[in-house]
Order: structure tokens, then C-alpha cells, then sequence
């Protein structure tokens, strides 16, 4: 029996709970947050124990989801490991590549093992065009494109003192939002060494500090490009897209439309089996709550956390480690410097900080 628990009892949590809670032979044993309301009203929500940070690693757990505000990561990952507890950490694995590479070799001294969450990996969808370029019907990838046309409304922003902030945040819709879709891309796509980027904040430039609209190019060390669009300030918002092109000419995309749902492949551009769907078929949703974006993304939480102590179990690595996951944070690290420089930067090497 895996002890798991979790610490952050916000919006995304509830996600890990209930995945914990129903795989079997695992027991989800302890809920911690640094309001000792939230973190009660939450643990009863999902029948365990509510607790303080300070206080459940002395609980005798397996596992630990770290499900708190992005700069915090770093401290309670590294207080995991050094209580030998696996640790699945929310994206992005921290906002800045030190503390990633401080994380990721605190679990390997420990001997503990180091995930991070990108749940769109598991989308049946990405995983055929994962499958189609490891198996030669895409042929290796050489343009790419990610788009993340959402809405935010401002008060999402003020909802949380640690958003909108460069400090408490890290960055925009780059980093919170657009991170999934970056991850994808150089999934598919493979190490990115250059990027060429500019942002503003269009809509909520009154509320927040970074940017809430990007546009941005970059190029692998395969020689391929791709292109990134990314904004909150849409309204209605319109998903979320990833295509891809390899050498054979073959081309294949993925849309998530409306924000959370499972994407559907709306580009299937291989000879002798070209199919298309349009993501909009039933026209222009309405704009989710957090809330309602969250729990449609339940599922594939659900898949990445069975993977993870699965993983636990087996003494493997599991689908996403630290170090995959920080290679998003070392493009998002480049974007933000190349913003900042108004020239194209190098994608630093992990460990290696660029400073705006």
C-alpha cells in the first residue's frame, strides 16, 4: 500500500486527491496546507487527514504531490526528498533553472524519485503523434507551431496575491499557461537551443506585471522551427493547438477546444490517411470556470498519477522527471531573456541562469 498525500490545497489539488484516493492499493492519508481551514475543508472533502507542511512527512508517507504556488517548489520538494519521499511536483517544476536543478539533485542524492506534472502528454491524442514520429510516419520533425488562445478574466489575477507577479509567479501566460504546450512541442519537436521572443500585456496590463500575450520563434538542434502564440486576453478564448511537420511531409496537430477538454487530432495530414475535424464543429463555446477546466482535466491527472507510483513501484523513472520537465523551463527561461534583450537567446543548459 502506497501513504500518499498532498500539500497545496488549491485549485489543481483536488485533481491529485482524487486520483490517489481511487487507485488501488494506494491510501491517500494527509492533506497540508498553510491555512489550516482550506487544508481542513479540503481533506474531508476527500477523507483524509488534514495537517500542516511542517507536520506530514512525520505521517510515514510514500508519496507526495506538491500542488503549491510555483515558487514554493523548490523548499517543500527539497524537504520531501530529504524525509525520503517520492515527490510528484506540479508544473512548472520551479520558475527559474537553479532552484529546478536544486530540486533535481536533492531527489537524486536522496535516491528519491523526482516527477512533474504535464498531464497533456497523456491526451490519447499526443500519444499518437509521439508514436508516429518514433515510429518513422512523420519522419523526424522539422516546423512546429503551439498556439494558446485563452480567456482569463482580471479577476483571476487578483484572485491570488502570487499571481501576475515576476517575483511569486515567474511570468505570464508563458509560464502558467502556455508551459503544457511547450512541453508538447519540444516533446515532438526535440532540444531547443534559440528562441527569438517579444510580450505584452494587451488586457490585464493594469493588474499584472508580466505579460499576458507572446509571440515567439525557436529553433532545435535537429534544425527545425516552430512558432509560439500565446494569450489570456481572448474573448471568447479559442484552445489550444500543437501541429507538427516532419521529413516525410507528413503533418499532424492536435486542437483542445474549449481549454481542458481532451484534445482531438484535427490534422492527420499522412498519405493515404488524411482526416481532418474541426475543433469549432459546434460552434464557439462559452468561456469555462478554473474550476470546470480543471476537473475536465481530472482524467489525465488521473493517468500521470497512476504512472508515477507505478513508476515508485517499479524503481523506474516515470513518464515525466525533473529533468524532462526542466527542459520547458529552460526554453521559458530563453523566451523571457530574449523579451527582455529584444534579440534572439540561447536556451541555457540546466542549472544555468539567465537573467532578465
Amino acid at each position: 500500500m502506497i501513504r500518499a498525500g498532498v500539500i497545496g490545497c488549491g485549485n489543481v489539488a483536488g485533481n491529485h486527491a482524487s486520483a490517489y484516493r481511487d487507485l488501488p492499493d494506494t491510501e491517500l492519508v494527509a492533506c497540508a496546507d498553510v491555512d489550516p481551514a482550506r487544508a481542513g475543508e479540503f481533506a474531508a472533502r476527500y477523507g483524509a487527514a488534514a495537517t500542516s507542511p511542517a507536520e506530514i512527512f512525520g505521517l510515514g508517507l510514500d508519496v507526495v504531490s506538491v500542488c503549491t504556488p510555483h515558487p514554493t517548489h523548490e523548499a517543500v520538494v527539497t524537504e520531501a526528498a530529504a524525509h525520503g519521499v517520492q515527490v510528484l511536483c506540479e508544473k512548472p517544476i520551479a520558475i527559474d533553472l537553479g532552484a529546478a536543478a536544486r530540486m533535481i539533485e536533492a531527489c537524486e542524492r536522496a535516491g528519491v524519485t523526482l516527477g512533474v506534472l504535464f498531464q497533456r502528454r497523456f491526451w490519447p491524442a499526443s500519444q499518437r503523434i509521439r508514436a508516429a514520429i518514433d515510429d518513422g510516419t512523420l519522419g523526424e520533425p522539422v516546423l512546429g507551431h503551439a498556439s494558446v488562445l485563452l480567456h482569463r478574466e482580471t479577476s483571476y489575477y487578483t484572485a491570488d496575491a502570487w499571481r501576475g507577479t515576476w517575483k511569486t509567479d515567474g511570468g505570464g501566460v508563458l509560464m502558467t499557461q502556455a508551459v503544457h504546450n511547450i512541453d508538447l512541442l519540444q516533446w515532438f519537436m526535440g532540444d531547443a537551443v534559440e528562441v527569438h521572443c517579444s510580450h505584452t500585456a494587451f488586457k490585464h496590463g493594469d493588474a499584472i506585471e508580466v505579460e499576458d500575450t507572446a509571440v515567439a520563434t525557436v529553433r532545435f538542434a535537429s534544425g527545425g522551427l516552430a512558432t509560439i502564440a500565446a494569450s489570456t486576453a481572448l474573448t471568447p478564448g479559442l484552445g489550444t493547438r500543437v501541429q507538427v511537420t516532419g521529413r516525410t511531409g507528413a503533418t499532424a496537430g492536435l486542437a483542445e477546444y474549449p481549454e481542458g477538454s481532451e484534445a482531438r487530432l484535427d490534422v492527420w495530414a499522412v498519405p493515404g490517411q488524411e482526416a481532418v475535424a474541426s475543433p469549432f464543429g459546434a460552434g464557439l463555446a462559452e468561456d469555462l470556470t478554473l474550476a470546470r477546466i480543471n476537473g475536465s482535466l481530472a482524467p489525465f491527472h488521473a493517468l500521470q498519477i497512476a504512472d508515477f507510483t507505478a513508476a515508485v513501484r517499479e524503481r523506474r523513472e516515470p513518464a515525466v522527471t525533473g529533468r524532462e520537465a526542466a527542459k520547458s523551463l529552460a526554453i521559458l527561461t530563453a523566451l523571457y531573456a530574449s523579451a527582455a534583450s529584444g534579440r534572439p537567446e540561447a536556451v541555457p543548459a540546466l542549472g544555468k541562469e539567465i537573467t532578465r
